[in-house]
């Protein structure tokens, strides 16, 4: 049976169609990142792009001047605005077949931050270290614009699914990206220039997702990889599988978790836990009769409060949890966090604690068996000045063991994609930079790094239209637990290929090497490692000369009988020991290759570093650890010595 239409019918069905798929009518239409609110970068030609019916003619108006194109048959266009001084906010009109008018745009400087998840965290995660930074962020003149999240294997995309321009308020602070923001506020605050920040981020993501798919190509399992999750049916089958282990995991779990079956509720004040194990907390499980469970334990704790704590706002700090935690107060659900990285920071409710005795409840679940209470983090409850600490014996018993989750398979992590869908729309843009913090992901591959990096830089560099476009990157900061002895370590390694990339021209590295934590992968202190990144623009993007920018690099070294003689650049003002009173992490080998710490002495702007063991030594490494212990070596501007390891003739 055939479908006809009447003539009418017809026309309204094609109507309708063209409606729902925008481009069939002749509307101008802007990319998400020409909007209002926008910053323009000044003191270079400005492209102003967009889409229209083909050879549909536009006129933009900006600051009383006029410029006109014409689509080409494809419906793209673009007009270029001459170099602009910094100023604003400006009004900009452009006419087609329809018109659109945008507001408060700046003129100014605009910088792409990208990388993992040290990029993304925002100013709420770090909010404990920066109270009065919150209160006061009033930056009319600061503008941030977050590109979504997504992937695209198949092809590179022209626009964004969303995006807005917003100014940096007091309103939504908490929720802008704090390396973004402390670098914008340097440089606004020292330059008095209107700064745009453009955030293209995602967490976990290693640098080949970052990569375009014409560069990949010189890495040919990875390019077979992106070759691999260009089938739509193959990601949908690994989607679909993930969640269904997901899904029967959990499920499994609350079925064998007893204390969702019990007639006692685990949670209550007044269950009797007398027969219940005891354990420090905050311990990891690994060493206790816990270890390498996977499943569900119960913590309970009493705490008892008096008339002070009632009916005020109460905060319950419990650090960091592996892997995830639902934590109940006097039988109430007060908060959870589904995996293992977010601070748990949980509100009270007002009206659910009482004078006497208290009991906090949590039910911790380790997917893979390495689960456990992070040491070092803020286990208390809290009253603006009264704080009890909930640190010492809790008592615990388990609610279910099973096997572990099965691993999940990232495909938004996968090459290229993150390059299609979150870079290439960005390519008109001008960008006075890129600052860039990623690595972690890349730790257990680093001899591909190098490559990888260099390669990324080049590639951008290409895309962008801009050969020398300036690449400032923070150096992995010190991670893990301090070792003993001198060891292996696959991040240092990691950031010797971070530091290989300043042989490309126009690049600079923030060395935080003294900035991390030990036992979290994403240190709150973005603040310095911000002010870093901003010191190294002012020395690259913007030539500022006699700027302090770099801590001490070395910059040659030679051999007297068995001492090593390292000489520094960037310590003409001195040296600076933040503790002790000589620089620590020196190790040095002979020809067999086993290391041991050295003694070090500094002399002017060099270090003498020896042990009267290894009459000739072979090599020298200084901070190569994924954390060297207890670093205190800098120069006279505050700046950390930057790590390396060296082959003695």
């Amino acid at each position: 049976m055939k479908l006809i239409l009447s003539p009418i019918k017809a026309i309204w069905t094609i109507f309708t169609l063209c409606i729902f798929f925008s481009d069939c009518f002749a509307d101008i239409r802007l990319p998400k990142l020409v909007s209002t609110g926008m910053v323009l970068q000044r003191d270079h030609p400005i492209k102003i792009w967009g889409w229209a019916s083909p050879e549909e003619s536009i006129q933009v108006e900006f600051k009383n001047k006029s410029y006109n194109t014409q689509a080409d048959k494809n419906g793209d266009w673009f007009l270029t605005l001459e170099p602009q001084s910094k100023g604003g906010p400006y009004q900009m009109y452009l006419k087609g077949d329809n018109e659109i008018t945008l507001e408060d745009i700046l003129i100014g400087d605009i910088w792409l931050a990208s990388g993992q998840s040290n990029m993304e965290i925002n100013m709420q995660r770090v909010s404990p270290l920066y109270p009065e930074d919150i209160a006061t962020a009033d930056f009319p003149q600061i503008r941030y614009f977050e590109v979504p999240k997504h992937y695209n294997f198949k092809e590179a995309q022209k626009d964004l699914p969303s995006g807005t321009w917003r100014t940096i308020n007091t309103d939504n602070i908490l929720q802008i990206p704090a390396v973004s923001f402390f670098f914008a506020r340097n440089l606004h605050q020292t330059l008095d220039v209107p700064i745009g920040i453009v955030n293209a981020s995602l967490g976990g993501s290693p640098a080949e997702a970052w990569i375009s798919g014409e560069a990949i190509k010189k890495f040919p399992d990875h390019y077979q990889e992106w070759i691999r999750f260009q089938d739509d049916k193959l990601i949908t089958q690994i989607e679909k599988k993930d969640a269904e282990n997901s899904q029967e995991w959990y499920a499994l779990l609350n079925r064998s978790d007893k204390a969702l079956h019990s007639d006692l509720k685990w949670t209550s004040p007044d269950l009797d836990d007398a027969d219940w194990k005891e354990m420090e907390v905050p311990r990891f499980w690994k060493g206790t009769d816990l270890e390498n469970l996977s499943g569900s334990v119960w913590f309970r704790k009493s705490i008892e409060l008096d008339e002070k704590w009632l009916g005020k706002t109460i905060k319950l700090d419990l650090g960091r949890i592996i892997d995830a935690d639902s934590v109940f107060i006097n039988g109430t659900l007060v908060g959870s966090t589904s995996y293992q990285y977010p601070p748990r920071r949980y509100e009270i409710p007002v009206g659910l604690l009482k004078t006497g005795k208290n009991t906090i409840a949590i039910r911790v679940i380790s997917n893979t068996g390495e689960g456990g209470f992070v040491p070092d983090k803020p286990y208390s409850i809290n009253m603006g000045e009264h704080s009890i600490p909930l640190s010492g014996k809790w008592k615990y018993k388990i609610g279910a063991e099973i096997p572990p989750l099965p691993a999940q398979t990232f495909v938004r992590w996968k090459p290229v994609g993150l390059f299609n869908a979150m870079i290439s729309p960005l390519l008109p843009f001008k960008f006075k930079g890129v600052i860039w913090y990623q690595g972690e992901s890349n730790t257990a591959r680093p001899e591909e790094y190098p490559d990888f990096f260099k390669g990324l830089i080049q590639d951008w560099r290409k895309y962008f239209s801009e050969e020398n476009l300036p690449f400032i990157y923070a150096q992995l900061p010190n991670y893990m637990e301090p070792d003993e002895e001198p060891k292996e370590s696959q991040w240092a390694e990691l950031r010797e290929a971070q530091a290989f990339a300043l042989s490309l021209p126009n690049t600079g590295m923030a060395v935080t090497i003294d900035l991390g934590e030990w036992n979290d992968i994403h240190p709150l202190n973005k603040k310095d490692v911000a002010d870093r990144l901003a010191l190294q623009a002012r020395k690259v993007a913007y030539q500022e000369g006699g700027i302090k920018a770099d801590g001490p690099v070395l910059r040659s070294f030679e051999l007297e009988k068995n001492r090593v003689i390292l000489h520094f650049d960037h310590v003409e003002q001195g040296w600076q020991l933040s503790h002790g009173e000589n620089p620590n992490n020196f190790a040095i080998a002979g020809e067999d290759g086993q290391y041991k710490w050295a003694n070090a002495e500094l002399k002017k702007n060099k270090i003498i570093v020896f042990h009267e063991d290894i009459p000739q030594p072979k090599f020298l490494r200084f901070a190569w650890a994924d954390n060297p212990a207890d670093f205190n070596l800098f120069n006279a501007a505050g700046l950390p010595t930057a790590p390396f390891r060296i082959k003695i003739p």
